[in-house]
């Protein structure tokens, strides 16, 4: 299964984000198993690069996106995918814009803390928990 993976489930992982992190964590881990295919936004990977930079300098930063690059594929952000953004229904363009990259990836479902901001989604939306459940893989805190 090709599962997206919104920002704030990556930054979860990353500065361990409690009680966030532990079901984030085991998503990220079914994509390093090979179980699902995970991918992010192309403009998560700058969001999550300069957010990081800022808490833990730009040496670190770089590196944590250097092991997203081997984790994840990328759902591109280009032309198409802004264009359809602008004329979504979602209230939160940065939103639409993930969703519209995933729709054009090819992405199955989107993982996001964020259920609300993707209410206009013809994709099924999980939070980590719900995506641990659907997947099948037992998930308790």
């Amino acid at each position: 299964m090709k599962i997206l993976f919104d920002t704030n489930v990556v930054l979860d992982v990353m500065l361990d984000r409690d009680p966030f992190a532990e079901p984030a964590s085991r998503l990220m881990s079914l994509v390093e198993s090979g179980k699902i295919s995970g991918l992010l936004g192309a403009t998560t990977v700058t969001t999550i690069h300069y957010l990081a930079a800022k808490v833990m300098g730009p040496v670190k930063a770089q590196s944590h996106i250097k092991d997203l690059m081997i984790l994840f594929e990328i759902a591109a952000v280009n032309r198409s995918v802004i264009e359809d953004a602008l004329v979504a229904k979602f209230s939160d363009f940065e939103d639409a814009v993930l969703y519209q990259a995933a729709r054009h990836a090819g992405a199955e479902a989107i993982v996001t803390r964020d259920l609300k901001g993707f209410k206009w989604s013809v994709l099924p939306i999980y939070s980590p928990g719900e995506m641990l459940k659907a997947l099948q893989f037992p998930y308790s805190l």
